[in-house]
């Protein structure tokens, strides 16, 4: 009878117009609401010392990026004992666990990536202190690891049933080129309907991916010596003629964009006129247009530069990246449930933003709905000093738990 008023209720909502964003407010909450929800959340509160410590394990196991095969065996033998029935790893290496749904619903993906951006033959050893857990990579990514594992043992106390099935896909090398996602993303398009990647984040989500876009700039010269007649000049004055009015380009930060010179290069020795000058150049923007214009007028100074210098100029790609956007997206449903997520758990004004660099935009990028977001707030990220805070940990899983039963759509 509830169920049915419950529907009903919805059923008013829509005739009298009310606003969108209400109705997915309403409906996540009353999903929240049911007893078997309530009983997911509770086994989270129920089991915090064990995942805690399973927490620090995973994180013990160092990762680097092409390694992640230690790390990945000791997660499958964690998902084997969980039930499910499909687990297999990839043509890359990607670890994959599916929670079959009843049917009738969305295959919704869960992604954590497994790899780390440490050396090899790191001894890591996680130390609790103040409210915190510290230790090389305990938050990008082991506790979006940790929060998938902890979220498939939740949904099974409970004996909660999705209508779609859930896919949990634990991913190889997204530090280094995204690879993993990329692999998974092209052999599943078509098969998946949303896609949430969990790679920090707390407080808000993104539900785009901005375009990182890296070059490397030469100024070719005669060189000579020090004392060599002048000019020649040393290849290094156009280029620094270049990188002041480089500088001085207007980079617009509506949409979000950035532009940065990071690296410089030259003579190998004091006493010596460059050859060979050149400088990195990083562009990134959530608009595909404004790298395009930013990167034209760079193109032009370093052309001009080079003229006026009497040398030649040559342009390396290191890597391209473009903006990762679905138009509309921002008020698509997944990206609404979202929101009506973290409303409904109490997050306030959430930020909701166009700028993720992780592996959604590979999804994105392939045309499949994404967004990402974390479980919990973390800091030093890449840093021998890294750290997260435990206790909203476990509020951060339970909204996991929530997304993916909005996503998903639970049965009755």
């Amino acid at each position: 009878m509830l169920r049915r008023r419950l529907t009903l209720a919805i059923i008013l909502l829509i005739a009298l117009g009310v606003p969108a964003e209400a109705q997915h407010l309403e409906q996540v909450r009353r999903l929240a609401a049911r007893s078997e929800t309530v009983a997911a959340f509770s086994h989270i509160d129920n089991t915090r010392d064990q995942i805690l410590r399973e927490w620090i394990a995973i994180t013990e196991i160092n990762a680097p990026s092409g390694q992640e095969r230690e790390r990945a065996r000791y997660i499958e033998k964690l998902l084997r004992k969980l039930k499910l029935k499909e687990i297999h790893y990839d043509g890359i290496g990607n670890l994959i666990a599916t929670r079959k749904g009843t049917g009738n619903g969305p295959v919704v993906v869960f992604d954590a990536h497994m790899d780390t951006v440490f050396q090899p033959g790191l001894k890591i050893k996680a130390t609790v202190r103040d409210g915190r857990v510290y230790a090389p990579g305990v938050g990008d990514d082991t506790r979006n690891i940790e929060a998938l594992l902890a979220s498939i043992r939740a949904l099974n106390a409970a004996r909660i049933k999705t209508k779609g099935d859930l896919v949990f896909v634990f991913t190889v090398d997204e530090e280094r080129s995204l690879a993993g996602a990329k692999h998974f993303a092209r052999e599943n398009k078509g098969k998946v309907n949303y896609y949430v990647a969990l790679d920090g984040g707390y407080e808000g989500f993104t539900y785009a991916g901005i375009g990182i876009n890296w070059y490397r700039y030469h100024f070719i010269g005669p060189g000579g010596h020090t004392r060599s007649r002048t000019p020649p000049f040393s290849a290094t004055l156009p280029l620094a003629r270049a990188v002041e009015r480089i500088y001085k380009l207007s980079v617009p930060e509506n949409p979000p964009s950035n532009l940065n010179i990071g690296m410089l290069g030259g003579s190998e020795v004091v006493n010596a006129k460059a050859a060979d000058a050149w400088f990195s150049l990083d562009l990134r923007s959530t608009d595909n247009g404004v790298i395009s214009d930013l990167k034209t007028k760079v193109d032009s100074i370093i052309k001009e530069e080079a003229e006026r210098a009497r040398m030649n100029f040559k342009v390396e790609v290191i890597s391209e990246s473009p903006a990762a956007v679905i138009p509309g997206h921002r008020n698509s449903e997944m990206v609404k449930l979202a929101e009506a997520v973290y409303l409904a758990l109490g997050f306030e004004n959430p930020p909701i933003t166009p700028t993720g660099s992780n592996n959604s935009s590979a999804a994105l990028r392939e045309g499949i709905p994404s967004i990402s977001t974390g479980a919990g707030p973390c800091g030093d990220s890449h840093a021998l000093t890294e750290w997260c805070e435990i206790e909203p940990f476990y509020r951060g899983t339970k909204k996991i738990i929530l997304l993916e039963l909005a996503l998903a759509g639970m049965s009755d």
